[in-house]
């Protein structure tokens, strides 16, 4: 999305921040080998990746469909792993790097019709382990933020249901849905040096609602 790309770049050029921003589909492979290539001839390194483009599809069990299944697993976990994949060689190089995922509470809780999205964010949370594993030995750390109820496009069919809003809503004790900027703390903690001995976790910002029955 080049317009939202742009408006988020121009935010942080007025805190006086560099920006750089690249458009590109995440699920194209070639799209994103040459993002991260063109990236490197720039700067010569890459120390974080946070991957976290996702979709969702819902449906009943009967209504799914093999492309349906396709599309959500290739934008919320093999662009993950192929991502990180490329990434992984300038980190190695410079032993030192920050890979970031992000998750979903559907991840430990499931739900009901949107089968693959669940499917998908239990595979990243797995993939965030086996990363760690491999890629500690390059003082790479691979963890992943584990989302609960938030406001975003992804959740505007559920946020239409105010009965359903309001059930969530109960049971989460800090008594509201998150907000994008609720994510930025782990993020930046996960990024910096202060997580330097953190990896292969999940990091739960649900505002409470998993420790919730």
């Amino acid at each position: 999305d080049h317009a939202a790309l742009d408006a988020a770049g121009g935010k942080l050029r007025e805190q006086a921040l560099r920006v750089e921003a690249s458009c590109f589909d995440v699920t194209d492979m070639v799209a994103a080998e040459r993002a991260i290539a063109a990236l490197l001839a720039r700067h010569e390194r890459l120390d974080i990746l946070v991957a976290n483009a996702g979709i969702t599809r819902r449906a009943p069990l009967e209504e799914w469909t093999l492309q349906m299944w396709d599309e959500v697993l290739a934008a919320n976990l093999r662009a993950c792993f192929f991502l990180a994949q490329r990434a992984a060689p300038s980190m190695r190089r410079n032993r030192h790097g920050r890979i970031i995922f992000t998750t979903s509470a559907t991840a430990i809780l499931g739900r009901a019709y949107i089968h693959a999205y669940v499917a998908a964010k239990s595979g990243l949370a797995g993939l965030t382990r086996s990363l760690a594993a491999e890629l500690g030995a390059d003082g790479i750390t691979c963890n992943a933020i584990m989302p609960g109820y938030f406001e975003t496009a992804l959740t505007k069919p559920l946020l239409r249901d105010a009965a359903f809003v309001a059930r969530v809503t109960e049971r989460i004790p800090l008594g509201r849905w998150g907000k994008p900027r609720d994510l930025a703390g782990a993020a930046v903690f996960l990024a910096s040096d202060a997580a330097s001995y953190v990896t292969g976790q999940q990091i739960v910002v649900d505002g409470g609602f998993t420790t919730t029955i």
